[in-house]
């Protein structure tokens, strides 16, 4: 059984010791396993990065920024291999994951503007013969620990800023589907990136608790669920790193009575059910604003739940794969158990799915469930699996205090095609990200990913200008060049114009 490497330095290695299964989850098999950084792994990543930091910083960004344009399109040249790769370990649709791609690729164009994202500013003359102006600096060593769902599209929004900006990235990608991760970080060397500003080490919490530990590390970007998050953000930051950590979700969509509904459960099956509901951004709970909307919308989602093709995901035409771990199945099983014995009506069980020729692959079919009360565990936690929950509520402010009571915050949306009634829910709602008939209201490059609440911990967003923030700090230089002829007396008063 081969073996996922690590990549440092510029080289493939594999250190002696733990290893884990890598699974395909359309059969239930693993087919490679990946190799678990020691703490001497994470030592030659850092010490790595820290030897090429000198020299790569000084290099001028429109170089820094050639180098994201070859390496766009190296990733545009192997989108079809990359694609497969990510199905073949996590297990979501090819045309999903050529999606997933081009996400990342969009965030790599935007670092290709490198020099005039770190363009500073200036002012001559802010007082007698003194200049000012300001520099953005990059900060040294710093990493990324990624998540399963999307092995492409998260480390692209995180290290093609990180290292235009001049610093140089270690990233711990997941260790479940880490073959793409890995392959994508070799096209950056290929696109002429030196040796040791991108490493990629594979490991689990030991490897994580190394970075947070690392003196080195001056920043940490995480993605994943909110006890992670929260854990990585109170121990890196109590040690003086900069810390984004980006955690759970429970996205609502509201809808109202006037909403089309058609063209709404149109947009519920792909943001519920798309990726086998692996998204923090999926769409798990839909808000219906009185009973004759709950009642058509389970009408009109039944046939088209059922009706989902399902299967391997390196085949091409369907809508769902399997979930990326057995462990993943039975959790999502197990909160489809807790929702009937909690009293919710399942209205469609996909426990019992089974596909032809894939029996051993992780499979769960797309579940409905109506009548579900804010008590409901299958409420409150994030399922992370093919499950949508309908809420009945008798007014819109009913249902934007139910997304305001919850402790996430990450994504919403309204169906509607009520003016006043949109602006409301876009003022008052406290959710990071607000579509309004936007099922995935996930930002463009340029702008920047980011929940409120226990969604989020840290200050700056991800990727786009908070991304430049968060990978730079900023210094402020004042300068003076006095008359040789005039010889002034000192001052001791604080200075002013």
């Amino acid at each position: 059984m081969t073996t996922v490497q690590h990549l440092i330095n510029g080289e493939l290695v594999t250190n002696v010791g733990r290893t884990a299964p890598v699974f395909n989850p359309s059969i239930g098999e693993a087919v490679r396993q990946v190799a678990l950084a020691d703490e001497a792994t994470i030592q030659a990543a850092i010490a790595a990065a820290k030897a090429a930091f000198p020299a790569w910083r000084n290099t001028p960004p429109a170089k820094r920024a050639q180098v994201m344009f070859r390496f766009k399109q190296l990733l545009e040249a192997n989108r079809d291999k990359i694609a497969a790769m990510i199905s073949e370990e996590h297990g979501k649709t090819i045309e999903d994951a050529v999606g997933e791609l081009q996400r990342g690729i969009e965030n790599v164009e935007y670092a290709c503007g490198a020099p005039e994202l770190l363009k500073g500013e200036y002012n001559r003359n802010v007082g007698p013969n003194i200049d000012s102006w300001s520099d953005h600096q990059p900060l040294g060593v710093v990493a990324g620990i990624t998540p399963f769902n999307f092995p492409a599209m998260v480390p692209l929004w995180m290290y093609p800023l990180a290292i235009v900006c001049g610093n140089c990235f270690i990233l711990k990608p997941s260790e479940r589907d880490p073959s793409s991760t890995l392959f994508i970080a070799q096209l950056l060397h290929e696109a002429g990136l030196p040796k040791g500003v991108i490493n990629v080490v594979h490991g689990d919490k030991a490897a994580v608790d190394a970075l947070i530990e690392a003196p080195e590390v001056k920043a940490l970007s995480f993605v994943g669920s909110t006890p992670i998050a929260e854990y990585i953000y109170s121990e890196g930051t109590k040690r003086g790193k900069r810390v984004q950590a980006l955690g759970g979700a429970k996205n609502h969509a509201v809808v109202l009575p006037d909403a089309d509904l058609d063209n709404t459960v149109n947009a519920l099956m792909g943001a519920a059910y798309g990726s086998c509901g692996e998204r923090c951004m999926a769409i798990s709970v839909v808000v219906a604003v009185g009973d004759q909307v709950a009642d058509k919308l389970v009408e009109k989602l039944v046939p088209k739940i059922t009706a989902l093709k399902i299967g391997a995901g390196t085949s091409c035409g369907l809508d769902m794969g399997p979930l990326v771990t057995g462990a993943a199945r039975d959790k999502v099983k197990g909160y489809i158990d807790s929702g009937v014995a909690q009293g919710a009506e399942l209205v469609v069980d996909g426990r019992q799915l089974s596909v032809a020729g894939h029996e051993q692959g992780f499979f769960v079919g797309g579940t409905l469930f109506d009548k579900v009360t804010p008590e409901m565990t299958i409420y409150r936690e994030e399922i992370f699996g093919p499950v949508l929950c309908i809420v009945r509520v008798g007014s819109l402010e009913a249902a934007m205090q139910l997304i305001n009571d919850h402790e996430y915050g990450n994504g919403t949306c309204l169906f509607t095609r009520d003016g006043e009634a949109a602006r409301l829910f876009c003022d008052e709602i406290e959710v990071g990200m607000v579509g309004v008939n936007v099922p995935l209201p996930v930002p463009v490059a340029y702008h920047s990913f980011g929940g409120w609440k226990r969604s989020l911990f840290g200050d700056l967003h991800a990727y786009g200008p908070d991304g430049v923030r968060f990978y730079t700090k900023r210094k402020t230089i004042t300068q003076r060049w006095p008359q040789r002829a005039n010889h002034e007396a000192s001052q001791f008063a604080f200075p002013s114009l």
